[in-house]
């Protein structure tokens, strides 16, 4: 693009068990905040882009809220592609601002499956239901079978990177999950669908959060006090479900990867830390891999010499990511990513400069990615 995205304000509510909110005030009070965050008056805001709720979905869901919030956004509405939602609707933002449909956005995601309904993640699938495939763990275990067969040592990634999610989390005190998790624990916690663990699922959590998106023009303009610069974004759909696809540890967050790196004019080596979508541990693996962070070996390697804290060679999901810090689907990740930026986050990598940030949706059916950086 001619002209840089930069997130401009973000903000958040309370992360776990947050009765009696609906999605519509949840979002509101991230939007809010992530406003006053950008010291940016909310008439000035001209689009505003949603995910649907995925405990409740309903039609017109973004015009409902911009009714609530008493807005009249010339650009926007609800976008869906599950949990890589996030990631994509910055990228349309940021397309829309540089193509003069709108000046300043407010992206924004809430849900409530912690009090709300839990359905959508633990539906029958398919036809295959009738066989007792329930639920998206399900899903996600038989991708974790499969990659257990091609590494056998896998379990021992697998611990590594939830015992370095909770021990970020232990430490971000807006965090859902703050308890530190070792060895002994992780393999002595029962099974939730093998061969995935207790520890290997994130949670399930009621909450918000929100991003205001500018070009870095209007952001200099409007003197905001701690842009972030929008380097790098790309998608990858897989868009087929996981018993039609020929290579169950295979997702398209290679090419989603790629195009983000390859508008960065960057590579995986140039990151200082990345904010991985942690809904299951073997997710956090393969896209790793993916994205061309090393081999299953070289993560393996890496895991086991503590590699993936905030002082290793690999820091990541160092606010705790889905695992620790909240599992709603996404958005979180971008917020660690901005403040890691700005050099403000609780578990802050030292002189951290670039940060890549994944989103991802469905049973590793949709993929975004988002480079950013100073």
């Amino acid at each position: 693009m001619a002209s840089r995205a930069v997130i401009a304000g973000i903000g958040q509510t309370a992360f776990g068990r947050l009765p009696g909110r609906t999605t519509e005030s949840l979002n509101i009070e991230a939007c809010r905040k992530a406003l006053e965050d950008a010291a940016i008056e909310k008439d000035r805001v001209d689009g505003l882009l949603v995910k649907v709720p995925t405990s409740r979905v309903e039609m017109m869901y973004g015009q409902k809220l911009a009714e609530a919030m008493g807005m009249q956004p010339r650009f926007g509405g609800v976008f869906d592609q599950g949990g890589a939602s996030n990631i994509s609707m910055i990228g349309i933002a940021a397309m829309a601002i540089e193509a003069g449909q709108c000046e300043i956005a407010l992206v924004s995601l809430a849900d409530n499956p912690k009090t709300g309904s839990r359905a959508a993640y633990e539906k029958p699938w398919g036809d295959a239901a009738d066989l007792g495939w329930s639920s998206v763990v399900a899903g996600y275990a038989l991708i974790a079978r499969r990659y257990l067969h091609e590494f056998p040592n896998a379990e021992e990634l697998f611990r590594d990177i939830a015992i370095a999610a909770r021990a970020h989390g232990a430490e971000n005190p807006n965090a859902q999950l703050r308890k530190p998790l070792d060895t002994a624990t992780y393999e002595a916690a029962n099974w939730i669908v093998e061969p995935l663990r207790r520890d290997d699922c994130c949670l399930i959590s009621d909450g918000a959060a929100a991003v205001v998106v500018m070009s870095e023009a209007r952001a200099k303009e409007l003197d905001v006090r701690a842009p972030v610069p929008v380097l790098g974004i790309g998608q990858g759909n897989s868009s087929s479900d996981v018993t039609l696809r020929a290579d169950l540890t295979k997702t398209r967050a290679d090419v989603s990867a790629a195009t983000a790196f390859a508008m960065a004019g960057l590579e995986p080596r140039d990151m200082d830390c990345a904010q991985i979508y942690d809904c299951f541990t073997v997710t956090v693996a393969m896209t790793l891999e993916a994205y061309g962070f090393g081999s299953f070996d070289a993560l393996h390697e890496l895991g086991r010499a503590g590699g993936f804290g905030v002082s290793g060679d690999l820091p990541i999901n160092t606010s705790g990511g889905l695992l620790s810090e909240t599992g709603m689907p996404g958005m979180q990740l971008v917020l660690e990513g901005v403040r890691q930026m700005r050099g403000d986050s609780v578990n802050q990598v030292e002189n951290a400069r670039k940060c890549v940030v994944s989103n991802q949706g469905g049973i590793m059916h949709t993929h975004s990615t988002l480079i950013l950086g100073q």
